[in-house]
């Protein structure tokens, strides 16, 4: 009987992983797609994404642009690597006003576990288009927040470069500023510990791309 039932157990779970693979994937893709501001209709994620992502390519620390699945990396996984082994993904998109914008993934820490997202930006190396936070166990209400709307929609317009150089953007309390002129959006209320999250994990990760996005300004001017 339990070989019998170990038997189908196997049987289903080979049958239903092409399936789970797909929704995980398209889960990715929603989220690529939330940091340029589309949703895609019910059951057309992976149509939708093909119409706005026109291609992907990786990156290093030195702006060298090299081909392979960006799509496939494991941000978990590549975050523990030194920086000058990292991979760094770059999603091309084309928006519906007519710009190219360049979708970066970023991964760090919340309060209670994981937080990620992407973050848009413009052709001109500098202004963020859009940005897409999630996490996986942050506190409804509190931390959770970064998932929202409104605290995303902060991000579109900011800078990442100030006196030519970069600048993370920082998460504050309602009141403060940065020390260095740096760009700012309010935090949490009540979501101190992963407001400040956020501002590590996009300050650790787009400051790698930092090469990358200069590239980008030497091509604007």
């Amino acid at each position: 009987m339990v070989l019998v039932v170990g038997a189908a157990l196997a049987f289903v779970y080979q049958a239903l992983k092409p399936a789970q693979d797909e929704n995980v994937a398209n889960d990715k893709r929603q989220q690529i797609l939330s940091a340029i501001h589309i949703v895609a209709p019910e059951g057309k994620v992976g149509e939708t994404y093909e119409k706005y992502i026109t291609g992907e390519f990786l990156t290093d620390t030195e702006g060298n642009r090299t081909d392979g699945d960006a799509f496939g990396i494991d941000m978990a996984s590549e975050v523990k690597k030194d920086a000058a082994s990292r991979q760094l993904p770059v999603f091309i998109a084309s928006t519906d006003d007519g710009k190219t914008v360049y979708v970066l993934p970023v991964y760090g820490a919340g309060l209670w576990g994981p937080i990620w997202g992407y973050v848009a930006v413009e052709e001109n190396g500098d202004t963020v288009y859009g940005a897409y936070f999630s996490h996986s166990g942050e506190t409804p209400g509190l931390g959770a927040e970064i998932a929202t709307a409104h605290f995303q929609e902060q991000f579109v317009g900011k800078e990442l470069y100030k006196d030519g150089k970069f600048r993370s953007i920082d998460v504050m309390k309602a009141g403060q500023k940065p020390v260095d002129n740096a760009d700012y959006v309010d935090a949490i209320s009540g979501g101190t510990i992963t407001s400040k999250g956020v501002q590590s994990m996009l300050s650790d990760c787009l400051s790698l791309y930092d090469a990358f996005l200069n590239k980008l300004q030497t091509a604007e001017k």
